[in-house]
């Protein structure tokens, strides 16, 4: 008999989904202003609804109730991005950075080994010598210990070195992220 309850909830949330689906996608596209996130947003409220669904329904006004989750959502995430841009903002140079002549081709290099690091060594890595980071200031920004700072950068330049070839000076590999960093403001990274 549970499974007719169970089979009859399916059948009313799923008539449910289909009918606010797409309202439930504009209203977080229209709060966050991020079209990509959108959907997710509504699939996330939607599988919320789902776990509560029988609270859900029973409410006076399920679609208020709705709503109410992509609304939080929604908050939540914009709260995330603005968290996410002051921490950026703390280890962003203030002025526009550039490099006279710089070794486009060692830049290239650098950019492509990187990409092929683990995202925390690569972390490490530009932080401490693209951006001249301390390793406490590295391991705040990352939320990691400064001894998983020094290994990771250690494992990370080891890397790079292997990877850029036996000829590769750290001090060309720091010269070409330093340009990087200031030909774009390090945002490409």
């Amino acid at each position: 008999m549970g499974t007719v309850v169970d089979d009859a909830a399916s059948v009313e949330f799923h008539a449910f989904f289909e009918r606010h689906h797409a309202e439930l996608a504009r209203f977080a596209h229209l709060l966050t202003g991020e079209a990509d996130a959108a959907d997710d947003l509504a699939a996330d409220a939607l599988l919320a609804l789902w776990h509560r669904w029988d609270r859900v329904r029973a409410a006076d006004h399920p679609v208020a109730y709705a709503r109410g989750v992509v609304a939080n959502l929604a908050r939540t995430r914009i709260r995330g991005a603005v968290r996410e841009r002051r921490r950026i903002a703390l280890f962003w140079p203030r002025g526009e950075e550039r490099t006279e002549n710089p070794d486009v081709a060692g830049v290239v290099d650098v950019q492509s080994a990187l990409r092929r690091l683990p995202f925390r060594k690569r972390a490490c890595v530009v932080l401490r010598h693209a951006f001249d980071l301390s390793e406490k200031d590295t391991a705040l920004a990352l939320g990691i210990s400064v001894g998983t700072v020094k290994s990771q950068t250690s494992k990370g330049m080891a890397e790079l070195q292997r990877l850029l070839g036996p000829q590769s000076d750290p001090r060309r590999v720091h010269a070409a992220m330093t340009a990087r960093a200031g030909e774009s403001g390090g945002r490409n990274r």
